[in-house]
Formats: C-alpha cells, sequence, structure tokens
C-alpha cells in the first residue's frame, strides 16, 4: 500500500488519477488484495468525478469479503444516489455481504432487487443466494432457488450440499451427494465436513475411506475435518495414518492444518507428539489459534507449568492472545491450585481490551473455592454483570463445603435453589449441607419444600 500511495501521488501530480485504465486498477489492488486496504478504495472512489459502475462494484466487493460487510449496503445506497445504475455483479458482491453478517432479511431485499431488475436466472446470483439462504439457516428459501433453476452447474449443487451440511441436515445432505452428476473433493469434503459438525464422527471417516477407494485425493480442507473427527474420538492409531497421509501425499502442512494435528495429537493423549508439530514449523508464520491448541493441550495434560511457559513465550512472539487463551490459562490454574497466576490472567483479559465472559468467571471463582478462598470466590459471584450459573455457584458451594464456611454455604445453596427452583439435586445439596453441620431440622425443612413443590431428585445411573 505504501507503493501505491507513492503511485497515486505521482498520478494526481500529473492529472492522470482520474483515467479510468489508472483508476481502476488502483481499486482493484486496495479493495481486493490481501495487501490492500478497502478503507483507501473508498477514499479514492470518492475522488473520482465520473465514477462507473464497474468502480463502484469493486469497492462494493472489496467491503463483501472484508470485516465489515455492512459497508457494502451503504455504498450501495450512495451508488444509486449519485445516479449510477448497478448491474448483475452489483447484486451478486450485495448478496455476498448479507451472507457474510447473516441477515436473512437483507438476503431477501437483495433476493428481490435481482427479480425487479430481471437478473434472477443469472446463475452466478443464483448459487450465491443457495450459499446466503443456507449461511442465514435458511434451507428452504435456498431449495426453491435451486429447485427453479433452469440449468445447474457443478458450483450450484455443491452450494446446495453445503446448505444442507450448514444447517445439520445431514439426511438431505447425502441425499443431494448422491445424485451429483459430478463430485470433486470440494463435494466429499463438505459432507465430510457436515458429518463432523453434527457430531457423526465415524460417519465422516466412513466418507473419507470411500472417498479414497473412488480414487479421489483428498486436500487440506478435507483433511482438517477428518483430524477433527479423530480428535474427537480420541483415535490416536488413526491419526497418526492420517499425518503420515498427509506427508506422503505432499499436501502443503499450512497453519490451519498444522493447527488440527496439534489439536487431534493433543486431544488424543499424545502431547509430546502434538508440541513436535507445533514445533515443526516456523514459529514465525504462526497465529493465536495453534497457540491456543498447544497451550489448551498442555494444560488439560496436568503440565500446568509448561502452559504459562508457552504464553509467555507467545507474547515474545508479539502474538495477540484471544479470550481463548485466557480460558485455557485460568483452566490451567485451576488444575494447578494457582490463585495468584490465575487473578493475574483475569486482570490481564481486561488489560488487552476484552470483556471477561462467564466462562472466564467460573474459571476464577473454581480456582478460589479450590484454594479455600471461598469469601473472595463469593465477592466475585456479587460483583459479576452477569446472573451466575448453577455450575459457577455448585463449585463455590463445593468450597464453602470443603472449608467449613456454613454461613457463606447457606447463601449459595440458597441461591443455588433461586436460580434453578426446579432443580431436585439443588435441595438435596443445600440439605445435606445442613446435615454435615447437624442442623437436622433445616435439613428436613429443605425435603419438605421439595415435596411442596413437587421436585424429584432422579438418582444416578452408570452404563458401565
Amino acid at each position: 500500500m505504501s507503493e501505491l500511495k507513492q503511485i497515486h501521488a505521482h498520478l494526481l501530480t500529473y492529472g492522470l488519477h482520474q483515467q479510468d485504465s489508472f483508476a481502476s486498477k488502483i481499486l482493484s489492488f486496495s479493495a481486493l488484495s490481501d495487501l490492500g486496504s478497502v478503507d483507501y478504495s473508498f477514499q479514492f472512489l470518492s475522488q473520482l468525478s465520473n465514477p462507473t459502475s464497474f468502480n463502484w462494484n469493486t469497492v462494493i466487493r472489496g467491503y463483501s469479503k472484508s470485516r465489515n460487510p455492512n459497508r457494502s449496503i451503504s455504498i450501495y445506497v450512495r451508488m444509486l444516489r449519485d445516479g449510477v445504475k448497478p448491474d448483475q455483479f452489483t447484486y451478486l458482491f450485495l448478496t455476498k455481504a448479507s451472507a457474510s453478517l447473516l441477515k436473512r432479511e437483507l438476503g431477501e431485499a437483495v433476493h428481490a432487487l435481482t427479480v425487479k431488475h430481471g437478473y434472477e436466472s443469472d446463475i452466478f446470483i443464483q448459487n450465491t443466494l443457495i450459499h446466503m439462504y443456507a449461511s442465514c439457516s435458511n434451507i428452504q428459501n435456498a431449495r426453491k432457488v435451486f429447485d427453479k433453476m433452469t440449468r445447474r452447474n457443478f458450483v450450484s449443487w455443491t452450494a446446495m450440499l453445503d446448505g444442507y451440511a450448514k444447517c445439520k441436515d445431514m439426511s438431505s445432505a447425502r441425499e443431494v451427494f448422491e445424485l451429483m452428476p459430478d463430485r470433486d473433493v470440494v463435494s466429499w469434503s463438505s459432507l465430510i465436513d457436515g458429518y463432523v459438525k453434527t457430531g457423526e464422527y465415524m460417519e465422516a471417516l466412513t466418507f473419507f475411506d470411500r472417498m479414497q477407494v473412488v480414487g479421489i485425493k483428498a486436500n487440506e480442507v478435507t483433511m482438517v475435518s477428518v483430524l477433527s473427527a479423530i480428535a474427537h474420538l480420541g483415535a490416536l492409531e488413526k491419526g497418526r495414518s492420517m499425518h503420515n497421509y498427509i506427508v506422503e501425499n505432499g499436501l502443503p502442512l499450512n497453519l490451519v492444518l498444522r493447527t488440527s494435528l496439534v489439536d487431534m495429537y493433543a486431544k488424543c493423549g499424545a502431547i509430546y507428539e502434538a508440541l513436535g508439530v507445533f514445533r515443526g514449523g516456523s514459529m514465525r508464520k504462526t497465529d493465536v489459534f495453534i497457540w491456543n491448541a498447544m497451550i489448551r493441550g498442555l494444560a488439560t495434560h496436568g503440565l500446568v507449568k509448561e502452559s504459562i511457559d508457552l504464553f509467555m513465550e507467545m507474547v515474545t512472539f508479539k502474538i495477540v492472545p484471544d479470550e481463548i487463551t485466557f480460558l485455557c490459562l485460568l483452566s490451567a490454574c485451576s488444575h494447578g491450585g494457582l490463585v495468584k497466576e490465575a487473578w493475574y490472567f483475569f486482570e490481564d483479559i481486561k488489560k488487552y481490551g476484552m470483556i471477561p465472559k462467564s466462562e472466564h468467571y467460573a474459571c476464577i471463582i473454581d480456582v478460589l473455592a479450590r484454594a479455600g478462598e471461598v469469601a473472595e470466590a463469593f465477592q466475585v459471584v456479587c460483583e459479576m454483570p452477569t446472573q451466575p450459573t448453577g455450575e459457577m455457584l455448585g463449585a463455590l458451594l463445593s468450597g464453602c463445603i470443603n472449608y467449613g464456611r456454613l454461613d457463606l454455604a447457606e447463601i449459595v445453596g440458597g441461591k443455588l435453589i433461586e436460580i434453578e427452583p426446579n432443580h431436585g439435586g439443588r435441595y438435596v445439596g443445600l440439605s445435606n449441607v445442613y446435615s454435615i453441620f447437624q442442623r437436622w431440622d433445616d435439613a428436613r425443612r429443605m425435603r419438605e419444600a421439595m415435596d411442596r413443590r413437587g421436585v424429584k431428585k432422579f438418582p444416578g445411573l452408570s452404563f458401565v
């Protein structure tokens, strides 16, 4: 961008910046390139005396794939006010923006405009409409567009398959898959990913095996889904086999695939193999997701010091932590009983400009309750900006019982009954607290309150 700005300055000096051949190239680079700046493209567009619909479409397209797709809509409105007539590409990019925003009403409005201006039969718009409706969980409208198509290409079939998979309707996704005239790695990957997202991990691996039988070579996207299925199943040997498949088939070990391998090995119990993959790539070409996967893996395996040390190393590489990073660290502190460190990380969340979520509060409450600092934990509960969950108060109640704080246990137990009045276990929990401290009348009162409300405590069971 710095070089583009210099070129732009030269064009201004020589009065050439209004020429369409130059303007189009500046807009294309700044709006669409990964190295560009879509905001700069809009500023440049605003300086043009007579921008074409192509120029407007370029900026609308840039915003549709940016972090702020809303700007596509506002620029479209300005385009209309300037008297420039939209074309089918304008509506194509607006549909993509609607999909990114997950705004079904906006997508329906754009769809209506395509019908009004006679672009509904454009196959590219139809494919994008299918994707938009599926992204907005309106699979019925996606299917209506698909059924109305007079001709369908491979993209149409894949969009419909992907739509059903996103909406977790795997029976319909499989039906579309079986009807497809042609299938490539994208089709297979969409189906496999759909099964992973619906928790049908064995079915995902079955289709991966079937894919190999028909001679379709997996790509990086396929392998990310397959490794996710294996991670959930804890199938370490299968995971090692898939790692070998990646190496033997020469698949590029990009950052997403590396992260999936780290996560798979960690969840399958092979923490040092996870660390080997993590350390095997350039440490300067990483992102927060792979660091989170490794920190979480170490914490889960009880390697609390190592997980904290890895976070400190992450900061030296100038990787900005996110909410998941701190959740992993707080969970590690909870298992390691590290109260001081937990407070440090909890305060760090705010220093990085984030607001602690209920999961972060749950971890700090658990750390304090386990360490016997139940008064401090209770204070955190009272200062929370949201209502505490039953799980948080349950952890605090256990801490109160373990450390003999009947006064707090009574308050926390009462709060539990207040927020979950139909949960039989809450009454039994407070009744047990009274029994521990030999307050038999109060224990009996809790049991009678259960009877009056008609609440039952169901016995636990095991499939073992």
